[in-house]
Parts: structure tokens; sequence; C-alpha cells
């Protein structure tokens, strides 16, 4: 686990294939707020970027209207894999290509200090430099994961938390 001085932040995007109010959309919408919820009270949750609406979806930092963001800072890498990989979550996300394009990098996972809010800029910059260069200690992703700054290696023979897919 990620020491007192480190959470770990976290951005996915994803394209949808309608806007946020079509009725394609419908079953994502509707599964956001109690999903959302269910992270907020998750142990290890931290912080978690939205708008006076509960959510980010209103949010567009790219050129591109369908696509949007998700982000959020957790204690420990494990605590965010847990909620990522638990049951409820993952019954959503199951569903994901019924609302979402598929995108080949679509998820970042870096360190920042215990507190820190990171901007969507910084969180874009990440995502660009995982794109660009792989998983290094500043970009990577659950697959490829790397221990805090001043943490202890990860055990990659134990991989029981981690996607399958």
């Amino acid at each position: 686990m990620a020491g007192a001085a480190w959470d770990l932040a976290q951005l996915n995007i994803g394209r949808l294939l309608a806007p946020t109010d079509h009725p394609d959309t419908k079953g994502f919408m509707d599964a956001l707020e109690p999903i959302n919820a269910l992270a907020d009270a998750a142990p290890g949750f931290v912080w978690r970027l939205q708008t006076e609406d509960g959510n980010a979806t209103a949010l567009r930092p790219y050129d591109d209207d369908l696509m949007i963001v998700n982000m959020s800072t957790w204690a420990s890498l494990e605590a965010l894999a847990d909620f990522v990989y638990g049951e409820e979550h993952r019954a959503v996300m199951v569903q994901r290509r019924k609302w979402f394009e598929r995108m080949d990098t679509y998820l970042v996972l870096w360190w920042v200090p215990a507190g820190h809010r990171p901007s969507v800029d910084e969180a874009k910059a990440h995502l660009a430099l995982l794109e660009r260069h792989g998983p290094t200690p500043a970009a990577f992703s659950f697959r490829h994961p790397f221990p805090a700054p001043d943490g202890v290696a990860l055990d990659a023979a134990d991989d029981d938390w981690r996607c399958s897919v």
C-alpha cells in the first residue's frame, strides 16, 4: 500500500456512441450516480472530479462533444483496484460496448502528493505520456503498475486483483 505521502490518481476517458441525453446512453447515465456513490464510499477513496451535477459528464476537455472523462484519487493502487474490479462496478463496465467506442489507451494511473487534486490538463498530459512511451513510473496502467515513489516494489506474481481482459 502507498505511504501517506502519495495518492494514486486515475483518469479514464471514453467516446460515447451518442450524446449523454440520447436514449442509447440512458443505461450508462442511469448507472452513473449509484456507481459514483459507491466509489465515494469505497475504502481508500480520496477525491473525484465533478461539477455541481455530481459527475464530470458536462466537462469537455477534448475537442469532441462525445468524449467524457472520469478522474479520481485513491489512497493506494489496491484500493482503486478493489473498486474497479468489484462486482458492482464490473456489472456496469461489462456493458461498456453498448455506450462507448473501443479505444486503445483510455486509462492512465500516476502517483501524486497526498492531497493533490490533478487538473484535467495534467491528467491528459499523463495519458499522452502513456500513449507515447508506454508504462513508466509517471504514467502506467493496472497491467503494468509502478509503486509510489517512496513505496515498496509491487509483487508482479500477485495478479489476483488485476484485470484479466
